[in-house]
């Protein structure tokens, strides 16, 4: 099989959607503060069947029911540290199940998704965690999602400059290829920017001429953000992801969404166009959805 980074050399590559967004469609309680991560231990057939949903759809990638599944969180809801170990290792093997011929991305969400409070959101706990700290907290799972097969690791919903920093060189120490992918706004100038305000380009700089990287880009993040965020990541000159969230907003006191989910397709082959060669969804984004972007991606047409 050929690497996810010599597939992009050749064209765009389908990504899921929304992996607890449809557990919970599917009628699962990812309420807790492990949220999908919860169902690897208690029903990790449901987490095999949301994958097959987006593998179906026609998603080329499987990205980890990992995003929260960090073994503080684990330990923190009674798992004693070597089952959390397997647990994490587990979301892997789940994947692959599905995604046999198609590729692995473990999901390393940032260090905020452990507290639950949506502070991936705002990256306010980079005031109290140095680079060091976040290293050493991000490993263990790196290392967990690497030996349990993936082939790659997606870093995803990064709000901070430190923390990619910190994800960054926690890959080169591995050599272990993953994507980066910052979750970002707009300011009111229309420049990217992550959630702690520092401009994105400068964030995507860091990974020139780091070989880890094979991709970076954005997710998590509305629609009218992507394009903005393609041009911004295309200075690293590398190969760019792209999985926005619907466009709504998470209300993470009432944890609820509010607005309508999906993502538009026809903007997909100007994403394309621009850059980017890994596109699905994040939260609020379906299989029908994905059906959709992969319907686009392969039209002859485009």
């Amino acid at each position: 099989m050929r690497s996810l980074l010599e597939a992009l050399a050749v064209g765009p590559v389908v990504l899921d959607g929304g992996l607890s967004t449809e557990l919970e469609a599917r009628g699962h309680d990812v309420s807790s503060a492990l949220w999908s991560a919860r169902l690897l231990r208690d029903d990790p057939e449901a987490i095999v069947a949301a994958h097959a949903a987006f593998a179906a759809a026609g998603a080329q990638v499987a990205t980890t029911a990992s995003y929260q599944a960090t073994l503080e969180g684990f330990v923190a809801m009674g798992v004693s540290w070597r089952q959390a170990e397997r647990l994490i290792e587990r979301s892997v093997i789940l994947a692959r199940e599905v995604q046999g011929d198609g590729w692995v991305a473990g999901s390393v969400g940032p260090y905020g998704a452990m507290l639950a409070d949506g502070s991936e959101y705002t990256g306010a706990y980079v005031e109290e965690l140095d680079i060091r700290a976040l290293r050493a907290f991000h490993r263990p799972r790196m290392d967990l999602l690497a030996g349990a097969g993936a082939d790659v690791l997606a870093c995803e919903t990064v709000p901070a400059a430190a923390e990619a920093g910190a994800l960054v060189a926690e890959a080169v120490d591995l050599g272990m290829p993953i994507w980066l992918s910052l979750t970002t706004v707009l300011d009111d100038e229309g420049v990217p920017r992550t959630r702690r305000g520092e401009p994105a380009a400068e964030v995507y700089a860091l990974t020139a001429g780091v070989p880890e990287v094979i991709a970076v880009g954005v997710n998590c993040t509305a629609p009218a953000a992507v394009a903005p965020t393609i041009a911004a990541a295309a200075a690293a000159g590398k190969p760019i992801v792209v999985y926005p969230n619907s466009g709504e907003t998470w209300d993470a006191a009432a944890r609820t969404w509010t607005g309508s989910p999906g993502v538009d397709s026809d903007v997909v082959p100007r994403w394309v166009e621009a850059g980017a060669r890994l596109v699905g969804g994040c939260c609020r984004v379906r299989p029908q959805h994905v059906a959709a972007i992969a319907s686009v991606i392969r039209s002859p047409d485009r």
